[in-house]
This record gives C-alpha cells, sequence and structure tokens, in this order.
C-alpha cells in the first residue's frame, strides 16, 4: 500500500479518521505489514502483505486475525476488533 493511499481512508464502521502503525516497508516506501485504528470507535484493521484489511465485522474472522493482531498491538485486543484502553 503507498503511504498516500491512508490519506484517502476513513473508518468503514464510522467514517472516523485512522491512525497508521507502519510494521513494514519495502524499498520504495510502500507500507507492507502495518496496522490501521479508528480514532473515534477504537476498531483495527490489520495491513497484510500491502493490502488493508477493512471488511465490515460481521464478514470478519476474529479467531484467524487475533494472531495477527496480538503481534501487532500486543494483548489489547477484544473480541470485537477494538483496542482496549490501556489504564495507567
Amino acid at each position: 500500500m503507498k503511504t498516500t493511499t491512508f490519506n484517502k481512508l476513513c473508518c468503514p464502521f464510522d467514517k472516523g479518521d485512522l491512525n497508521l502503525k507502519i510494521i513494514g516497508q519495502d524499498l520504495d516506501g510502500n507500507i507492507l505489514e502495518g496496522i490501521l485504528n479508528c480514532q473515534s470507535c477504537k476498531r483495527v484493521y490489520p495491513i497484510v502483505s500491502g493490502i488493508p484489511i477493512m471488511s465490515p465485522d460481521e464478514y470478519r474472522e476474529f479467531r484467524l486475525e487475533k494472531p495477527l493482531l496480538n503481534r501487532m498491538v500486543g494483548e489489547r485486543m477484544s473480541s470485537d476488533f477494538r483496542l482496549i484502553e490501556q489504564e495507567n
């Protein structure tokens, strides 16, 4: 995924702005692996092999995505694809 593509994306659930965490890039600067998360609803969308996985919740399979998401964001995931707020 090109970094310019990120500027055109929004959360498919609530149309909120997304944050981007880049985990891996190729030599041209394209994003190969990363995580998008919505600022308002806290949903998380992985980027796998340069493709953002942004399907609606009902079409996603948490059991298949959980190992990948846990590796990317740690154990901060709930079973509804949202980030759990960290307490200090």
